[in-house]
């Protein structure tokens, strides 16, 4: 049924009942004042009626129904994933509008969800398809062998001890890339609680520095505390044992990938930023793209994959980092420059 034939049925039933209202008034007026003929009180009727109904109507099919078929167009148009322009969502605020609105504010919102549902969806399968991937190499290295040393290298000593040991590297890689995919999920699901404490930060990164020190020199790399920040301490309140992390996955990650550059290093810096402390972990490295740097927290991302694949690791470190971070309510930035090198800055509460 048409929205003009509904208007006209309320509309007649509307007049109809004015009219009857109208009968009962008019015969009371009649019998207080007789003078009146019959002849002026049906054409009174008949007028008042017509007059009624064509106001009636019109109000109906103005300010009711055009507004009711603008509602239902629009949550049409946002069915097909269509959006609307400003111009269609302004107008004069009556409750008809304001429902319209809220259709409108509930389509989206619900169109949000369901854009951010397609993303996790995406996601999940990138991370499935990541983590099948990372696990395969190890898995059929193990594999040949183990393979080989059954057809017969066990017995081979030019061999047999070479591959058990290559056998427990891969092994130990898929250890610890376990490991890191429970610390990130413990970490998301809260499982993990955090323990702050007063620490110093600057012993902190002396400690991690003393740790890593010799991998560095493999390399050349000169890696040390920025001047004038080896000296006073600086206290802070974080879980001691996940910034000690923070700070090794992020020196280990740029030992790994600073590249063939002339006397490379890495600096670590503090800011006093009043109620943080501001800590850089700088490197004289080849630096990363732009556009690749949005990616380098994901999981299992490796900037460069040919030469990550020789380097080790479980592709989860900063991803470790990001989340330890999360965690303290704190975030972490990065900025680089190819040929140049790398910054990462986060901030953490002062004691």
């Amino acid at each position: 049924m048409s929205s003009k034939s509904n208007s006209q049925k309320v509309s007649l039933v509307t007049t109809l009942t004015l009219i009857a209202v109208s009968i009962v008034i008019f015969i009371i007026f009649s019998l207080m004042h007789k003078q009146m003929g019959i002849a002026a009180y049906v054409l009174g009727f008949i007028t008042f009626a017509v007059f009624s109904y064509f106001i009636i109507y019109q109000t109906i099919e103005s300010f009711i129904y055009r507004k009711i078929k603008l509602i239902y167009k629009n949550i049409h148009r946002l069915k097909r994933g269509k959006n609307l322009n400003n111009n269609e969502l302004q107008g004069r605020s009556d409750m008809l509008e304001d429902v319209n609105k809220e259709v409108i504010e509930w389509a989206k919102m619900h169109t949000d969800e369901i854009s951010q549902l397609k993303t996790l969806e995406k996601y999940r399968r990138n991370f499935v398809g990541n983590v099948s991937h990372e696990l395969k190499t190890p898995i059929f290295n193990i594999q040949g062998y183990i393979s080989t040393l059954l057809d017969g290298g066990i017995h081979d000593d030019s061999i047999n001890i070479k591959y058990l040991e290559k056998t427990s590297k891969s092994v130990d890689r898929m250890i610890n890339m376990v490991s890191d995919l429970e610390t990130i999920s413990a970490l998301e699901s809260g499982v993990i609680e955090l323990q702050p404490v007063k620490i110093n930060i600057v012993d902190l990164a002396k400690e991690v520095i003393d740790f890593l020190e010799v991998k560095a020199s493999k390399k050349n790399i000169e890696l040390f505390l920025a001047k004038g920040n080896d000296q006073d301490p600086i206290f802070v309140s974080a879980d001691k044992e996940r910034i000690r992390q923070v700070f090794i996955n992020l020196i280990d990650n740029a030992i790994k990938y600073i590249g063939e550059i002339p006397n490379p290093y890495i600096k670590i810096s503090f800011y006093d930023m009043d109620k943080h402390i501001l800590v850089e972990i700088s490197d004289k490295g080849m630096g990363i793209a732009m556009d690749k740097i949005p990616f380098i927290f994901d999981r299992f991302y490796r900037v460069d994959k040919a030469r990550s694949s020789d380097q080790g690791g479980t592709g989860l470190g900063l991803a470790i980092v990001k989340h330890i971070l999360e965690a303290h309510k704190q975030t972490i930035n990065v900025r680089s420059s190819i040929g140049i090198g790398t910054t990462f800055s986060f901030t953490i509460n002062k004691a």
